[in-house]
Formats: structure tokens, sequence, C-alpha cells
């Protein structure tokens, strides 16, 4: 052992000396024991803040009413052309772990609202360049999370209390304003008018009270088609059932008053020897008995059916040219090849027991008249090029149908999307009775409370909320961008008239002002029916808030190598070329 200057080293300590030669050691093993990358601190939360803000680039120019549309074209050359964020993102493909975060983020804002999935996305992004910007002046992320969930606790209970408006005062115009403006960023905006009373209808047609008195309104319940050629005006709205089938036979009658329905899930076909079952005949007159034994079966369960009173009969499979016979000579319709998702909305709605067999628990084969479903109507018609089965006024339970009219696939895929969204919207609208001021009323209103309220905290959470509140800027902000206008000073006016609103008490109506993107101006939005759903406001605050959070929260990432499959003899031989 020896020092730097080469003087001999005396005092040497075997435990003292040794030991931090083997600490180092143990280090440089475990840093080559993680197979795989590791970014951590500053490094890795700026990378995360770059991903989400990249992704919310994306889809920033698609919000508002004068939003613009993408087209996507996936990795087949299948082409999408839309401006809903969560059908974006989805179909996006982001291998980035953080920009995933980002894109489960407006999933769940669709499913739990159906709008607003543009909006929440670009919020979360804001909020994590402004903690960033905070963490690089020394701030702890622990302070700024812990502000934000303070600031999100405090705009929600604001919403609430001072910017929710009740439906019962508003009436049914307040639902069509709230479709209105859902479709008024979407490819029907246009024609928002005649859609909007459309959606409504179909929602309140398929209203449910259960057991516990709660009302509810199941967007499912409502069946959407597409049918090529015709205008969007040409679209329309049917008290009951359609489903994309026709009768099986042209001898058929293709309308029936009074319907009874039969809905079976089995072959209505020529009964055949199970796979494997041999029969041996030494008789030829016994295999002709055979043959109609097989073609009787059939015909007994169709008689069954008929006898019970059924005069239309929905199946999930085949019916053949044979039994067909049956139908038509007692006059009654058969459809054959219905999905099992309408089968199942076919029953619930007209009453129907769907059946698998004919077999009783004693393994008799019977059909009871108590299986059967009703409806007032059931005929066939004709639009643009296809038929139609319509079942109207089922007796069970009210159901409705959507049949849009549209250019092309692009045009009819973007309607279906974005009366998905209305019917999900009106859902809400319907099932909580509350609504908002739309076009960034909300989140001005909520930057100068929360940068009122900032003040009067006392600890470093105070620029966290404050930050919080500067990042609601960015929807009003994104709006008046989108449409073209000046933001700096549309936005400006209308912080000036909230904060008026909130300090004079007196002026507390000027609450409801917000964007109007047409005249480039401010204006009262309750009165002119930009309308939102409170819960839709309120939920796309909490989800951002919350997904901010989680990708502020990582300061360490360890991307883990991919195993590299050993390759088999026989393939290295062939590379090699020594396949004998």
């Amino acid at each position: 052992f020896g020092s730097a200057n080469t003087q001999p080293y005396t005092n040497y300590n075997p435990v003292h000396d040794i030991l931090p030669l083997y600490i180092v050691a143990s280090v440089a093993e475990m840093a080559t024991v993680i197979n795989g990358e590791r970014v951590s601190g500053a490094e890795i939360r700026s990378q995360n803040v770059m991903a989400a803000i990249s992704v919310a680039n994306v889809v920033k120019t698609s919000l508002g009413p004068v939003g613009l549309d993408k087209m996507m074209v996936d990795d087949v050359g299948d082409v999408t052309i839309t401006n809903d964020g969560a059908t974006i993102l989805k179909l996006l493909e982001v291998e980035h772990p953080a920009a995933k975060v980002l894109v489960e983020l407006a999933d769940l804002q669709d499913q739990e609202i159906g709008d607003g999935t543009t909006s929440v996305v670009i919020i979360a992004a804001e909020l994590l360049r402004l903690a960033d910007q905070l963490v690089s002046e020394k701030i702890h992320p622990t302070s700024i999370i812990s502000g934000y969930r303070h600031a999100c606790k405090e705009a929600v209970k604001f919403i609430q209390d001072n910017m929710t408006i009740s439906t019962d005062n508003l009436g049914k115009d307040a639902v069509i304003n709230v479709a209105k403006t859902s479709m008024s960023s979407k490819i029907i905006g246009p024609e928002m008018e005649f859609f909007a009373s459309m959606v409504v209808d179909a929602m309140l047609a398929v209203k449910r009270t259960n057991s516990r008195g709660d009302t509810k309104y199941p967007v499912k319940a409502v069946n959407v088609l597409k049918a090529h050629g015709g205008r969007a005006k040409e679209s329309r709205f049917i008290d009951g059932y359609a489903l994309n089938n026709t009768v099986a036979s042209q001898l058929m009658p293709k309308k029936i008053v009074g319907a009874k329905i039969a809905c079976l899930d089995f072959n209505l076909m020529k009964t055949k020897m199970k796979l494997g079952v041999q029969v041996l005949v030494d008789d030829p007159e016994k295999l002709e008995a055979i043959r109609k034994r097989e073609s009787d079966i059939t015909s007994e369960r169709i008689k069954k059916i008929l006898d019970a009173g059924a005069n239309v009969v929905l199946t999930t499979q085949g019916i053949d040219d044979m039994c067909l016979k049956y139908f038509v000579e007692c006059g009654a319709m058969a459809v054959r090849r219905v999905s099992k998702q309408d089968m199942k909305a076919i029953a619930r709605a007209t009453g129907a027991t769907q059946c698998m067999t004919l077999a009783n628990m004693e393994g008799e084969e019977t059909f009871d008249a108590s299986f059967l479903g009703y409806a007032e109507e059931v005929c066939e018609e004709r639009i643009c090029d296809d038929e139609m089965l319509v079942i109207s006024k089922p007796k069970a339970k009210s159901s409705s149908s959507i049949i849009l009219r549209g250019a092309n696939d692009f045009m009819l895929d973007e309607m279906e999307r974005s009366v998905h969204d209305s019917l999900c919207v009106v859902k809400r609208v319907l099932e909580s009775k509350t609504v908002v001021p739309g076009g960034g009323a909300v989140e001005a209103a909520l930057s100068i409370y929360l940068e009122d309220f900032a003040t009067h905290i006392d600890t470093r959470e105070q620029l966290a909320i404050a930050e919080f509140a500067h990042a609601l800027q960015v929807i009003p902000k994104t709006l008046a961008v989108n449409a073209a206008l000046d933001a700096t000073d549309l936005v400006a006016k209308l912080r000036a008239i909230h904060n008026t609103a909130i300090k004079d008490e007196s002026k507390a109506e000027l609450r409801w002002v917000g964007l109007d993107l047409q005249k480039g101006t401010v204006r009262d939005n309750k009165k002119a029916g930009v309308l939102e759903p409170g819960q839709s406001k309120i939920k796309s605050i909490k989800f951002a808030t919350e997904a901010a959070i989680t990708i502020l929260r990582i300061d360490d990432m360890i991307k883990m190598q991919q195993m590299q499959k050993e390759e088999n003899q026989y393939a290295k031989a062939m590379r090699d070329g020594t396949l004998g």
C-alpha cells in the first residue's frame, strides 16, 4: 500500500481500509445486475412532460366549434377522419409510457361522460408543463402535488356552489341546447337543430326506473344504424327497434300488425345425425323412413312454435328452404341470422324469452305462449339499396333507433361517433339534472377564484394553486386561437368580467359570460343556450389533476432490455449453410 506522495502506508487497518473497496465493488455489481436502461431525476420528469405536451398538441387544434379534423391512416391503410379526442388518441398507437397515461385519460373521460375528451388532455398537459417549471425553480414535487389536490377540491366545490344551473328551471330546451353544444364541433354541426331534438327524443324513449326508484337512461338501448346515400337530414328516428336483417323468403308477408315474436337461438334446419353416429340399415324402405323422420322433427318444432301463436320468428342461426315452406303456408314472418346483440335487445324490449332449446325439464320438446314477446307492428322497410326490419312500439320496454344517412363510410362513421357523444351527454344531464355554461366561462371563473384563493394560503402550496389557476386558462385561449381570434385580448376581457362577477354580488349574473367564437366577442352563454353537463366539467378537472399527479410523482424509470431468444440449431445451420 502506498500513498500519493509515495510514503509507506504504516497505519494500515484491514477492517477500515478493505471495507470501502468492498462497497464500491458492490455498487458496480448492482449496476450490472439491472438488465436495462435507467433514467432518473429531472431528466425523466422533463421527458414525461414533453411526451404529454406532444400528445396534447396533436388534439389541441380540434377543440371547440371551429376546431379542425384529423385524418388518421393505420398500418393497413384504413382511413379515419375525426375530431373526437378519444378516437384520435386511440388510433395514435403511442409508445411512451407517460403519454399512454393521457391516452387512457381520454378513454376514461369518453366512458364516463362521452364528451370533453380533448379538453381533459389539454388541461392535464398544461398542469404538467407548469409543474415542471415549478420543479425547475426548486419547488419539491410533493408540495406541487399537495397544492394541485387542494386546488382541485376547491375548484369542484366552486363549480357545484356557483356555476351549476338546474335543468328543472330551464326545461327540455336546456337538454336540447346541451346536445347542440356537443354537436357544434362535429360533422353534424350545421344540422344540429335537427339532430339535437332527435337525440333527446331517443334518450327520453329509453327511460328506465329501477326497483330503488332511480331513473336511468341506458345509451346502449338506442340502436344506431348507418345507411349509404341521401343527405344527413334524411336521417330518422324510429320509436322501436330497427335491425339490418330481412325476411327469409319473398313469399312471406312484409308487414304484421299485432306481432307475437319468438326469439330462438338454435337452427331451424333439417335434423341430421350427430357426428360419429352410424346406422346400419338392411332394408331400403327403412332408410326412407329415417330421412322422413329427420325432416319431421324440424317440422314438429316449427308447428309447436306457430301453434303457441307466434307470427314473427327470429333466430340467430339458419332456416333452410324446406322449413321456410311451413312459415309461408301459415303466413308468418321468419328472419334468420339475427346478431346475438340485436336478439338480446329485442327480447328485452318486447318481453320475449330467448330459447336455446325447446326441451323442458322432462326432456320433452314444448314451446309455451309465455315465451313470446309483443309489438304493435313488425315491417320490412327499404332504405336506399338495403331492406331493414323495424319492430315498432314494443310492449315490455320502450326502445328507440336512429338511422343515419350519409354520402360515404367516413362521413357515416364520424356521424355515428358524434351522435354517440351527444347521447352520452344528454344521458348525463337527464340523470344529474345540472348544467354549466360553456365557451370557457367555467374555466375563466375558476381561474379568478383560485388565484384569489391562493393568496390566502401561507405555505408553498400557494405557488401550485396559482399555477393550477393559470393552467385552466388554456381552454378559453385554445378556443380563441382555433377560431382565428386574438386569444390574449378575449381572455383578458373574459377574466375582467368574471372578476367583477365574483367581487360584486350585485353583478353575479355576469358569471354565465363565455366566448362567442362566431362574432369574436363575449356573451351570456346561459341565454345563448351554450350549455354543458355539470358532471363533464367536474370529472374532467378531477381526471386531469389525477393524471398530472400520476406523471409528476415519477422520478425514476427503469426500462428493461428485451431478452434475446437463442437461435435454434436448425435455423443456425441453415444460415451458416452447414445443413447436410
